[in-house]
């Protein structure tokens, strides 16, 4: 007998169909494996039958998502749903016999969810990270382009006052120099 395995996508919707499904076709519930991964909880159900092992994996749950349970089909799978909402805070919903919180004696809500402080802090900081860099990127280009406006206003005044009479333009600049003080004198 050669032994058989493979991954099939699945999602919350379809569980219970797939259970029903595996019942009436003679397969046999092996397991519910919880996988704590970045975005969520990983749920991999395995179904067994002549040798080959169909795991069925519902990717990223998040603490919010219900999942249904299998227990009205496969009763074994009460175990494997207790423990995946004890250590993982899977909402599974209508568990045949549930410990409501209780299967494990744990002190945390999902332990094995739990991150470090250094590695939450870390987490945070990238996903902050581009966000910050792209206002910093979108700043330096206004103040680029402001100051470019802003340097050719002047070379534009430059060349006007070039083309007045010296004094004149003395006089000019002279006003402008004062009035440049003034407003910097209100500034501070």
């Amino acid at each position: 007998m050669t032994f058989q395995s493979q991954f099939v996508p699945l999602s919350i919707e379809e569980l219970p169909a797939l259970a029903v499904r595996c019942k009436d076709d003679g397969w046999r519930f092996v397991q519910m494996l919880a996988v704590a991964v970045e975005d969520g909880v990983n749920l991999v159900y395995s179904f067994m039958k002549d040798g080959v092992l169909v795991n069925h994996e519902i990717a990223s749950v998040k603490p919010e998502d219900h999942v249904p349970s299998i227990t009205d089909t496969f009763l074994a799978a009460f175990v494997f749903e207790n423990e995946a909402h004890d250590l993982f805070g899977v909402q599974i919903d209508n568990i045949a016999i549930d410990f409501g919180g209780h299967f494990y004696a744990v002190s945390q809500t999902s332990p094995m969810t739990v991150i470090s402080p250094a590695q939450k802090e870390a987490r945070e900081k990238a996903r902050k990270l581009p966000p910050a860099k792209a206002a910093k990127e979108a700043k330096a280009a206004k103040e680029g382009s402001e100051a470019k406006a802003q340097d050719g206003e002047d070379a534009e005044l430059e060349a006007k006052l070039a083309a007045m009479d010296p004094e004149k333009a003395a006089k000019v600049r002279a006003a402008m120099a004062a009035k440049a003080a003034k407003a910097e004198g209100k500034e501070a």
